[in-house]
């Protein structure tokens, strides 16, 4: 069904808009609640929801327009002085805005928006009329709406709010586990996750638990345009006509040699245009690039709304502090870091800063401070977010990781700190004794790395205990183009992430050893399992010694991949295989030569190795 027929240009240039000004009306009100006297910025926010109350009347939504229009209101006795704002006020607003945030999806659906939940109504006339209001809720109670472990104890649907901000779920997948008995105990955790967040069920498509009676099913929808600075477009399109220019240069020096005209002047002219061709290629391949660069601000915005309403449940007092929004990157992969941040910041308010009663025993300030920051350093970004509470004691997490079962004593005395502060990434990880809808289902930070190891990228922790810890993420600038190593097997050619290979080592029979009966090799006094490429592949194994082996590392793990010889390294454009992809094949690409050569996925190639035992 498509309530707004005829109006699809209309309703898409109001969402993107729309989105965008209540983002910003969000980060605004943020500001506000640290500056309640700033007039500029109460009449900013009454601006944006003015506008975007017009643009919901143009596409007469009614519902839309009559929660606007009570917020405005709102909005506008603050900036008269007629109301003086609050926190329990702020609760009131924050709700408010969460409820249009809903209300944007079902329209993305080309549906028109249920009526805000009655309760939330009658709060914004409340506030209005200078009542005390009901404690908020983003939905119905628990005991009407979600079964037990939706709500936290305060009666908060947080996957309501998180979804309602950011328009996604908040687990995704759960990693792969050796152990059969936590495979089963993870993907258990996973489906109680689900229900507990209101996850859609595979088997109701559509379906949410926790949702109101006559809710429009709201699917998950990426933005499909972006916003280019025209000088950026200017560029490409200053390299396009050159790259014409060259292209008919090359055309006539073609005809001239096809005519028999092959002299050192022609030949040096041919050798100057195919040189300049490839370096205006190179210039409109990076130019193309920065069109796809944007702003992480525009994420980064999302957080400190989120961080102040789960401090406010959990009795703590935090400032979300962002540093470095104007650091750019691969809109792409803003999209995929967004879960990953979500659960960080979360787990930074839940479980790294202290209450403001623990702060003051300890002599630290009643307010904590979270920091998320983004700089570039290279080739890379750099990611951290970083907190001033109690820091994690290795000890501690190993002592952890041992009760529940993730390690056996004898790994566990094995390990160094920082190898005990990286349990924490392990499915079925927790510290807390007690599940509630926040936190201790083991799932969030195995989350974290295997979404940021799908972006080509690390995570590390460092922790001081009783002063905080820092997680710093770091990624490609894009995945668009990827620098790979392409190696030899037979006749194919296949492409490894060359962030993943360490040394290129020359592989003689007298350097192999069998141990347990499986091939190994020392290389500097340390001794690596030797996995053939054949073997990684599911390809028969040739009585042909292999010539090179490329020493790899894939997380805290280093081993040897064999092969027949490699032709190389590159940047490599990746182009997905939509509708057919091999196991453990992340993509093709095109060889100088005309071949192809397909890009593999390491990660899932070792995971079929280590679950078939080998």
């Amino acid at each position: 069904m498509n309530d707004f027929t005829g109006m699809e240009e209309l309703l898409s240039d109001f969402l993107l808009e729309a989105g965008e000004m209540l983002s910003d009306v969000d980060s605004k009100l943020m500001e506000l609640e640290k500056r309640p006297n700033d007039s500029n910025l109460l009449n900013e926010v009454f601006r944006g929801f003015h506008t975007i109350k017009g643009g919901a009347g143009f596409l007469n939504a009614t519902e839309l327009v009559t929660l606007c229009h009570l917020t405005e209101n709102l909005f506008d006795k603050l900036r008269n002085r007629d109301l003086t704002l609050s926190a329990e006020l702020m609760d009131v607003i924050f709700a408010a805005t969460a409820e249009v945030k809903k209300m944007f999806g079902a329209l993305q659906q080309n549906q028109q928006p249920q009526a805000a939940p009655a309760q939330m109504l009658e709060n914004l006339k409340a506030a209005l009329a200078g009542k005390a209001v009901i404690k908020v809720q983003t939905n119905k109670s628990a005991d009407e709406t979600a079964p037990a472990g939706t709500h936290a104890r305060d009666g908060v649907d947080w996957n309501a709010l998180y979804s309602a901000l950011t328009g996604t779920d908040i687990v995704d997948t759960v990693g792969v586990v050796r152990d059969p008995e936590k495979i089963a105990e993870a993907v258990s955790e996973e489906e109680s996750t689900k229900k507990a967040f209101g996850r859609r069920s595979d088997d109701v498509p559509g379906a949410t638990i926790g949702r109101r009676d006559g809710d429009v099913s709201v699917k998950e929808v990426k933005e499909t345009t972006i916003r280019v600075d025209t000088e950026r477009l200017d560029q490409v399109l200053n390299l396009s006509g050159e790259i014409g220019l060259t292209k008919n240069r090359l055309n006539h020096l073609r005809s001239d040699i096809l005519q028999g005209r092959n002299d050192a002047d022609t030949l040096r002219e041919l050798d100057q245009s195919v040189t300049q061709l490839d370096m205006l290629v190179v210039n409109l391949q990076n130019a193309v690039m920065k069109t796809r660069m944007q702003p992480i601000g525009r994420l980064f915005k999302k957080y400190p709304r989120l961080a102040r309403d789960l401090a406010r449940s959990l009795g703590k007092d935090v400032e979300l502090v962002l540093v470095g929004e104007d650091t750019e990157m691969d809109k792409t992969m803003i999209e995929d870091l967004n879960d990953p941040l979500v659960h960080l910041v979360r787990n930074a308010v839940d479980h790294g800063v202290e209450t403001i009663e623990g702060r003051i025993a300890v002599g630290k300030p009643e307010k904590s401070q979270v920091e998320l920051s983004a700089r570039h350093e290279g080739d890379h970004i750099l990611i951290t977010i970083a907190d001033d509470g109690r820091g994690m004691r290795p000890e501690v997490i190993r002592s952890k990781a041992i009760e529940k079962g993730i390690i056996t004593s004898e790994v566990a005395n094995t390990l160094d700190e920082d190898q005990c502060l990286e349990l924490i990434f392990l499915p079925g990880f927790s510290t807390k004794d007690e599940i509630s809808s926040v936190s201790g289902r083991g799932v969030g930070m195995d989350v974290v790395k295997t979404n940021i190891q799908k972006l080509n990228g690390s995570i590390k922790i460092d922790s001081i205990p009783g002063r905080g810890s820092v997680f710093t993420i770091s990624l490609p600038l894009t995945l668009a183009i990827l620098p790979v190593l392409i190696l030899r097997l037979g006749e194919q050619s296949f492409a490894v992430p060359l962030s993943m290979v360490r040394e290129i080592l020359s592989v003689t029979p007298g350097q192999l050893q069998k141990i347990s009966g499986r091939a190994t090799m020392v290389v500097r006094g340390e001794v690596l399992p030797v996995l053939p490429l054949a073997q990684l592949i599911g390809w028969d194994a040739s009585d042909k010694e292999p010539e090179v082996g490329v020493l790899m590392q894939f997380g805290s793990s280093s081993f040897i991949l064999s092969a027949d010889g490699f032709a190389g390294h590159d940047d490599v454009v990746i182009k997905s295989l939509d509708t057919f992809r091999p196991k453990g094949v992340a993509g093709v690409t095109m060889s100088s030569e005309g071949d192809i050569v397909l890009i593999l996925d390491i990660k899932e190639l070792l995971s079929d190795v280590r679950g078939n035992g080998n």
